[in-house]
């Protein structure tokens, strides 16, 4: 605690001395790293002080208090003015690791990482994902207030705030996330454009002239202009008017200048991405009146202003516990299950419905099976929300009687094409839009928020367009799930452009990402059920268009094995196998036609399904080599898809039947007859690895 110091500065003249203290401490940081954007805090701290010290509702000693204001640093570069304000107003950050800005195992990195650093909601960095991420969290608190708030009981009320610049501004995620929002009518979510006109290489003049009010004002936006950056009374005002406007997000188009204060770099691209230099930072610190030594000054009555934040906020999360506890006594259910989203547990018979589906030679997508999973799912599973990019027909993944996310005012009950209008807030299916970029940071926001098991869908082809973000839920090591269908050249008469021939190696390529591609209805059950028990990282579902059989699990290895990853389907007659063919998804079917023949020539051979590399190589040393055993060197991958990658599994001596080109437009059959995915050629490539073998 601070102790209380008394100060002769009137109130102009405080707001000034904190003001140029986040500057400082900011610019001190950052050129004693020798690496950083000091243009940014330079500029920008006014407008985060009026924020910080008279807007946001949040508590230092509490990072995680559920009804806090959240404030997204979207402009992740000028992460030391974050890094700040959070070590002013009693973050456990201490001045050590402001002093290890960027430096190796600090908790001060280059760009706001979540998990840690105490009270940065949400890694940021990749320009526009920070965008994106508030508008997931003001989605949330939209959609936790209409389930749990009751008459005289707002257990969920409080504000999104962010920082934006011109470069989120020109990505094309935050346009598509903007728009939504706009549509959604997220009136408690609120933006401060850091309009500075500079960019890293150039002034803004040179490659974006828009007119951002405008732009905005079509999304459906509130807009305001603040046209001088350190006019602390003007933004004050701007921001209340923000808070007033309840059918709207807002954005405070508030003018600074990068730099703000440098003699030779201020308004200059010099101030954006490298340190001043030190004698640049001692004119600009002679230039607004601030002591050159010594560095990381923090005068005792900006500090003591800054972390009245500390029993403001305690008294708001006590006021906010009480009103809590009453709640609890009047709706102990809603508390009971709010609390429990709250902590991320999951109802003890969450699963209890999911069905088992009976073995079908002929079967069906299992894009099909997985809509029939969810909504078993879905009524035990409050927590469940999501959608797809305006392809819920395609990739079945809407939630019957859960009722459409959309504005209240907005909701008229058509439910053509939907899950069901005239839910508000409180419906659990959102509907992105053709935007699968800003869904994906959208999903991102919704998954730090908690309580929310987020989930979002589209074609497999189109994952490219989510790659950004699902790289951040992965950083983030956040649970988020993605349903991918239309998952190979299966996919048919669409052709080349639509039919995913990398993409499961592009998804199989990012750390923390568990990509499953079930074979059938019962593996895609129990892929389900990995994806609701994985807590601690994002899990793509990669799923079929055509019908695949449904195996009978009489004669073939149990469903649950799809847990460890891989597992052996069907072991060889004799028990001893010459060969072992693996494969995933549609071409395990083709794999049990094939071993069929090979049986009739005598050959000895091991199925293996393998959904899943990650959860594989998440087992135990002995427990692969049981499946995949080193002394049988004649191994056979079969997989739609591209053969990077698969040479891990086969070995010096295996063999890959794969897809290293672009697919055509044919039916699908076709295409897998004329690209080799057939029984005569899985067993002809088989043979000939046995006689290569055996030479």
């Amino acid at each position: 605690m601070i102790p209380a110091t008394k100060t002769t500065l009137n109130p102009a003249q405080l707001d000034q001395l904190a003001i140029n203290t986040i500057r400082f401490l900011s610019v001190d940081a950052v050129q004693k790293a020798d690496s950083g954007h000091p243009g940014l805090p330079l500029g920008a701290a006014p407008m985060a002080y009026v924020l910080w010290t008279r807007f946001l509702r949040h508590n230092p000693i509490n990072p995680q208090w559920s009804n806090r204001d959240r404030f997204v640093l979207s402009a992740g570069h000028g992460s030391m003015l974050l890094y700040s304000l959070l070590h002013v107003t009693g973050y456990d950050l201490p001045l050590e690791q402001i002093k290890q800005f960027r430096q190796w195992g600090s908790m001060t990195p280059g760009h706001p990482e979540r998990g840690l650093t105490p009270g940065v909601e949400t890694t940021t960095g990749p320009l526009g994902q920070g965008f994106g991420n508030g508008v997931g969290i003001a989605i949330s608190e939209a959609h936790l207030a209409a389930r749990y708030n009751r008459p005289g009981f707002d257990i969920v009320d409080h504000f999104t705030y962010g920082l934006v610049s011109d470069g989120d501004l020109m990505e094309g995620v935050s346009s598509e996330a903007a728009s939504l929002a706009g549509q959604l009518e997220l009136g408690k979510l609120i933006y401060l454009f850091d309009n500075n006109h500079v960019t890293l290489s150039a002034g803004t003049n040179i490659s974006c002239n828009e007119d951002h009010a405008k732009r905005f004002e079509a999304y459906g936006w509130h807009t305001q202009s603040v046209e001088d950056g350190n006019d602390v009374e003007a933004i004050d005002l701007a921001l209340r008017a923000a808070r007033s406007e309840t059918r709207r997000p807002s954005l405070i188009l508030v003018r600074t200048h990068l730099g703000f204060g440098s003699p030779d770099k201020q308004d200059t691209f010099e101030a954006h991405g490298s340190p001043l230099g030190v004698e640049e930072v001692k004119l600009t610190k002679q230039n607004l009146g601030w002591p050159v030594e010594p560095l990381f000054d923090i005068p005792p009555e900006a500090l003591a202003h800054f972390r009245e934040a500390v029993p403001r906020g305690k008294q708001a999360e006590s006021e906010w516990r009480d009103r809590f506890a009453r709640y609890a006594t009047v709706h102990p259910d809603l508390a009971r299950e709010f609390e429990e989203r709250m902590r991320g547990e999951l109802p003890p018979d969450w699963d209890a419905d999911i069905p088992v589906f009976p073995a079908d030679p002929k079967g069906e997508k299992t894009r099909v099976a997985s809509g029939k999973v969810m909504n078993a799912i879905a009524p035990r599973l409050p927590s469940l929300m999501g959608g797809s990019a305006d392809l819920d027909p395609s990739t079945y993944t809407a939630l019957k009687g859960a009722g459409d996310f959309e504005s209240s005012d907005r909701a008229s009950g058509d439910t053509q094409g939907s899950a069901g209008g005239g839910w508000g807030y409180a419906g659990s299916n959102l509907h992105f839009g053709i935007r699968e970029h800003g869904m994906g940071s959208i999903l991102n926001g919704m998954a730090v928020y908690g309580g929310i098991i987020p989930y979002g869908a589209t074609f497999l082809l189109f994952s490219d367009y989510m790659r950004p973000p699902i790289r951040l839920a992965a950083i983030m090591e956040q649970q988020v799930i993605y349903v991918f269908t239309h998952d190979s050249i299966g996919l048919g008469e669409d052709g080349t452009t639509h039919q995913p021939v990398e993409q499961l190696a592009n998804l199989r390529a990012v750390p923390q990402l568990i990509v499953i591609r079930p074979c059938d209805a019962n593996e895609t059950a129990y892929a389900w059920r990995v994806a609701i028990e994985t807590r601690d990282r994002p899990v793509a579902l990669i799923l079929t268009r055509q019908d695949v059989p449904t195996l009978d699990r009489s004669r073939y290895g149990a469903a649950a094995g799809l847990k460890q990853g891989a597992y052996i389907l069907a072991e060889a007659a004799n028990g001893r196998p010459e060969i072992i063919l693996i494969a995933t998804g549609s071409e395990v079917g083709l794999i049990v036609e094939a071993q069929r023949e090979l049986e009739k020539q005598n050959i000895q051979t091991r199925l293996v399904s393998m959904p899943s590399w990650e959860l594989f190589e998440a087992q135990a040393e002995e427990y692969r080599r049981s499946v995949l055993p080193p002394s049988i060197r004649a191994r056979l991958a079969v997989e739609a898809g591209a053969t990077q990658g698969w040479h891990r599994y086969v070995g010096d001596l295996g063999d890959v039947i794969g897809l290293d080109h672009f697919g055509a437009s044919a039916p699908g059959p076709v295409l897998m007859r004329e690209y080799g995915f057939t029984v005569e050629n899985v067993c002809k490539r088989a043979l000939a690895l046995l006689e290569k073998k055996n030479a």
